[in-house]
């Protein structure tokens, strides 16, 4: 897809690779939304890169349905359709799940796996209608395989990968020129995911960022970043016994450790 000249919304995007991906889309010369719960962030960033084309920020808890729906309204009534959705929006608590609250099991899933699901309904009609659009969802390893202190961010990060999928194919059996792409990456160095300690190298932000803008300008169906860990992963679960895939995961790999210093992004 040629970004030029298209409208661009991307949640979360007044921070980490949201941020970055929204000066990339500008400097293609897309016009480009920001959603985030942060109004501070959204006014910095706006501040920011106002000289480099057209942004517009609204302050959005993805959480609520309720201002997802006005967000919608607002942003049809001031900008116009959207061309490019990039469902990026997402949190995790980081601790066992014997330690959750209702309310961290709650709001994961409502940000992490409910949200792209309303925000994207909101958004798809006019894409249909177009015969036009694109949906970015961006998920995460972390639905690829299972990992201690992670285990409702998995469970909302494999919701997202299945229904982000099936969009995907439902929009092939309906013959239309909207396109989806599911996104997983490893950990990212943003802050999110600060404290956790890999044997595999952690994400730059700037390179995954352009990883994914260029994923959409070629309309690619789904990518993990780094490429091989859809492969190793994969292939593991499907010829290695559970016992021997957790060694090989644990030992070999290291990622059922590599939450066990997490502490998160500072508040």
């Amino acid at each position: 897809m040629k970004l030029k000249n298209r409208t661009v919304l991307i949640t979360g995007g007044a921070s980490g690779i949201g941020k970055i991906m929204v000066r990339l889309m500008l400097e293609r010369k897309a016009r480009v939304i920001i959603w985030d719960i942060h109004q501070e962030s959204i006014n910095q960033t706006l501040a920011e890169f106002k000289t480099k084309g057209e942004i517009f920020g609204y302050h959005v808890d993805v959480a609520d349905f309720a201002q997802i729906h006005e967000a919608v309204k607002k942003v049809k009534s001031e900008v116009g359709t959207v061309d490019v959705l990039i469902n990026n929006a997402g949190i995790i608590v980081g601790k066992y799940f014997s330690e959750h609250t209702a309310s961290d099991i709650s709001r994961t899933m409502a940000v992490n796996a409910n949200a792209p699901m309303f925000i994207t309904m909101e958004f798809l009609k006019d894409m249909l209608n177009k015969d036009s659009g694109h949906i970015c969802n961006i998920a995460s390893s972390g639905g690829l395989v299972s990992n201690p202190k992670m285990s409702v961010y998995a469970a909302s990060k494999w919701s997202l990968i299945g229904w982000s999928d099936s969009l995907r194919l439902e929009m092939k059996q309906l013959k239309k020129n909207v396109h989806v792409t599911t996104i997983m990456p490893y950990y990212i160095s943003t802050g999110m995911f600060d404290g956790v300690k890999s044997k595999i190298p952690i994400l730059n932000p700037e390179a995954t960022a352009l990883t994914i803008v260029k994923a959409i300008e070629k309309n690619k169906k789904s990518i993990t970043i780094p490429g091989y860990i859809y492969r190793i992963t994969r292939l593991g679960q499907a010829v290695m016994s559970i016992n021997f895939f957790d060694w090989f995961a644990g030992d070999v790999l290291g990622i059922y450790k590599t939450m066990e210093h997490f502490t998160g992004r500072k508040k």
